[in-house]
């Protein structure tokens, strides 16, 4: 059985709402406003490119800053801030710890990541924690130049690690990204909580029923 992980949401804090907020408070007055600001910023086709890794952090900054009327430097101190943002959710840590040492007594079950993240990002995270431990492998869409929900990045960790889709489960907390995954024949969970994605996976796999006994 192969686990896939997304990370921002699911393994790493990813709350847009709380950076907006506190770098642009007048922009982002209300929740409603925000939330706004949030799509302005991370739903559109320059943060995906920034996701690809056809952005460098100083075009996004000016793109975001020309087309949203934002001050540039507090545009770069929010591109900054997003690395301190993206800390370990511990309910997650704690079971994908839990799956690790299953991992070693099933010598079947393999973890792997698939995440929409631009590369800056990617290579803070692999140096503040050992993914290594955590993962077999996995792919970030800055290094693929694919981004989730396309079907390329998909087949291009299916591909690179031989994965067989039927015993492939992808975990996310966005929808059309699990639907994604299984257009492409592999099994899915969305993500709401570590205790959910324990729940889900039990019942779906069997894995860590022995543990909650």
């Amino acid at each position: 059985m192969n686990l896939v992980f997304d990370f921002g949401a699911v393994l790493f804090r990813w709350q847009p709402e709380l950076l907006v907020q506190a770098h642009f408070a007048a922009r982002a007055a209300s929740a409603q406003a925000a939330q706004e600001l949030v799509r302005a910023i991370f739903h559109h086709p320059d943060w995906q490119r920034f996701d690809r890794g056809a952005l460098a952090p100083q075009e996004i900054a000016q793109r975001l800053s020309a087309r949203l009327d934002l001050p540039l430097p507090a545009v770069l101190a929010l591109l900054d801030a997003i690395g301190e943002h993206l800390t370990p959710l511990a309910p997650t840590v704690a079971l994908l710890e839990r799956l690790c040492q299953r991992r070693r007594e099933q010598a079947d079950l393999r973890l792997y990541y698939l995440s929409n993240m631009p590369v800056p990002y990617a290579r803070l995270l692999e140096r503040r924690h050992d993914l290594r431990h955590w993962f077999d492998g996995g792919v970030f869409s800055g290094d693929a130049h694919l981004a989730k929900p396309e079907p390329g990045i998909y087949q291009w960790l299916q591909q690179h690690y031989q994965l067989e889709p039927a015993h492939t489960v992808f975990i996310d907390d966005v929808q059309g990204n699990v639907d994604a995954a299984l257009a492409q024949g592999w099994q899915g969970l969305r993500f709401q909580s570590a205790a959910q994605l324990e729940a889900d996976l039990t019942g779906l796999t069997g894995l860590l029923a022995a543990h909650r006994q």
